[in-house]
Order: C-alpha cells, then sequence, then structure tokens
C-alpha cells in the first residue's frame, strides 16, 4: 500500500495559515490611539477599590457631565476627599476626554473592560498552530513505530523464514547427495548396499513433497537474501541512523516486498512445512535403527528403491544454498 503522507500535509497548511496570519499582522496598521485631551476631574464619590463617580466640563455640549469612572486608588490622599481643598468636597482625579468621533467628550476610560472580537489575522493564527501541532505531534507518532521496531521484527520474521527455507534446502541437497555418494560404492543387487538401502529410504520416507518443498525454499531463500541485504538499515535504530536517504529508502522498498512474501509464505504455511521437510529427511541420523527400518521396506518394494534410484543418480550434484547468516541481522 502507498504511503499518503497526510501529517506532512496537515504540516504544510499550518505553517502557510501562520505565514498567512504574519503577513495580515504586518499589513495592517497599529490600531490608532483615539484622539483625547487631558483634562482635570472632580471626584464625587470614590470607594476603596478605585470605582468613583467623576464630574467633569464638555467644552463642545458646553456643559457639566458626571458619570462612573474608575479613579486610581493609590494616588496621595491629598487628592482625595475630604483633604483635597475642593469647597464641595470633592476629590480631584486626571482623566482623558475623546476629541474626536461620536464619543467626542465622552471619558476614555483605559481601566474599562474592552470586548474585542477575533479578527482575521488571529483566526488564521490559531488555525495555523492547532494544525502545525497536529502535524507534528500525528506525524511523529506514526512515524515512532517504525523507529522504535516494527519494521526491525518483520526483517526478523525475514530471517527466520528465510533460515527455514535455507535448512530444508540443504538438507534435502545432503540426502540426495548422501544417496549418489553410496551408489558409487554399492548397488541395489542380489545383495544391496545397507547404506545405499538407508539413504534411499530416507528420501522414500520424506516423499515426493520433500523434493517440492526443497524446490519451493531454493526458490524463496535465492529471493530473500538479497532483500534482507538491502533491508540492513531498516533491522534496527542504529543501522537506520547510520545508513544514508538513498540507503533507507531501498531499505523500505525492500521491507515492502518482504512483507509481501512474509503474507504469502504465512497463508502457504511455508516456514512449517520447510520445518517438517527438515525434520522428515533428518530421520537417517540414527544409522542403526534407520538401517533396520530401511531394510525392512525395502524386501516390500526393492522396485520402488530402483526407480528412485534412477531418478537421482543421472542428475547433477544438488545445489546447496548457503543458510542465511543470522547473526548479521541481530539488533
Amino acid at each position: 500500500m502507498r504511503h499518503i503522507p497526510f501529517f506532512r500535509w496537515v504540516l504544510t497548511v499550518g505553517v502557510t495559515l501562520f505565514a498567512c496570519s504574519a503577513g495580515l499582522y504586518a499589513m495592517e496598521s497599529d490600531a490608532e490611539q483615539p484622539a483625547t485631551r487631558q483634562i482635570d476631574l472632580a471626584v464625587v464619590h470614590e470607594k476603596a477599590d478605585g470605582t468613583c463617580r467623576v464630574r467633569w466640563s464638555d467644552p463642545y455640549e458646553k456643559k457639566t457631565r458626571e458619570g462612573p469612572y474608575h479613579c486610581d486608588p493609590g494616588r496621595s490622599d491629598s487628592l482625595k476627599a475630604p483633604n483635597y481643598g475642593d469647597s464641595r468636597g470633592y476629590g480631584w482625579e486626571s482623566g482623558f476626554m475623546y476629541t474626536e468621533g461620536p464619543d467626542r467628550g465622552d471619558l476614555y476610560d483605559v481601566e474599562a473592560p474592552v470586548e474585542e472580537d477575533l479578527s482575521t489575522s488571529d483566526t488564521l493564527l490559531l488555525l495555523g498552530v492547532l494544525l502545525i501541532l497536529t502535524g507534528l505531534v500525528g506525524g511523529n507518532l506514526r512515524a515512532l513505530p517504525r523507529v522504535l521496531g516494527v519494521e526491525a521484527r518483520l526483517v526478523r520474521r525475514a530471517v527466520r523464514l528465510a533460515e527455514a527455507a535455507g535448512w530444508a534446502s540443504e538438507d534435502h541437497a545432503r540426502a540426495v547427495d548422501a544417496v549418489r555418494d553410496a551408489e558409487r560404492q554399492g548397488e541395489l543387487g542380489a545383495a544391496p548396499d545397507p547404506e545405499l538401502v538407508r539413504a534411499l529410504w530416507v528420501l522414500r520416507e520424506a516423499g515426493p513433497q520433500a523434493h517440492e518443498a526443497a524446490a519451493i525454499a531454493r526458490d524463496l531463500a535465492d529471493r530473500l537474501r538479497p532483500l534482507l541485504e538491502e533491508a540492513a538499515p531498516a533491522a534496527g535504530l542504529r543501522a537506520r541512523l547510520q545508513a544514508g536517504p538513498a540507503a533507507r529508502a531501498d531499505a523500505e522498498a525492500a521491507v515492502g516486498e518482504l512483507r509481501r512474501l512474509l503474507a504469502d509464505a504465512e497463508r502457504q504455511g511455508l516456514r512449517e512445512r520447510f520445518a517438517q521437510t527438515s525434520v522428515d529427511l533428518l530421520r537417517g541420523q540414527d544409522a542403526d535403527r534407520a538401517a533396520l527400518a530401511a531394510g525392512a521396506d525395502f524386501e516390500r518394494d526393492p522396485e520402488e528403491y530402483r526407480r528412485l534410484l534412477e531418478d537421482l543418480v543421472p542428475l547433477e550434484p544438488a545445489a546447496r544454498p548457503a543458510p542465511p547468516r543470522r547473526r548479521r541481522w541481530r539488533r
């Protein structure tokens, strides 16, 4: 299945939105401060927290106005009533009055809460940061299994399969060579050579399925060997970090092919089949017991032994694929 860089695209979109937000901030002029001028305020009433009610002269409407305000509670006590020398018993505060716009004549209260809507640049900034975080976290979580060894476990499974295939092919080649070596020393005449009979008995007991399994094992081992060489950088974190970009790309492709071969092998039960073939071909290791069983079986069907010998002797020496070097793939 082709890898889709989803989180990479999410990260790209996030960076793009972030850049657009920065551009809008740069294009927007700084918010202009309202046009005001400083005036004197008479503090009619004041609380300890600075909440107060003040009066001031509005030159635009030409009248005295009164309204709430946020006085500075930390100003000198001499400016507060009744210490301030106002005949009316008021305190004093300084403030700013709008000189332009529809609010002309009103007080500009810097302490009053202001509700501001999110601008376009703010919205783009929030979305950009969210997408950038999603892309970074999601991309790293997606890559984490590969770094922590999912591919390494797959390579080790492929190595074990290649070993099983190599041993099955080697055991079959050894059994065939044993027949040929014994045939040079004896024959299946009136007094058949016991060693030749025993060597043939091993192949006869293993059956034609052993020959088929060995052929499949040789083909599979030949296909796995170069793939395992290319997949070496995926066998561990250290190997991955030491490999170059080209080697890592080749390793990814090799791992994909190994995954397909492993799926096929598991579906066909090849690893168990190779193991059983090796077990069947190793039955002749107990020479005494194998000789007795082979002699009794030969007496029952000597012609079958002769046909088997005729099928094997004309053939060239069986190929002996080198077993995979398992130690190389250990982490």
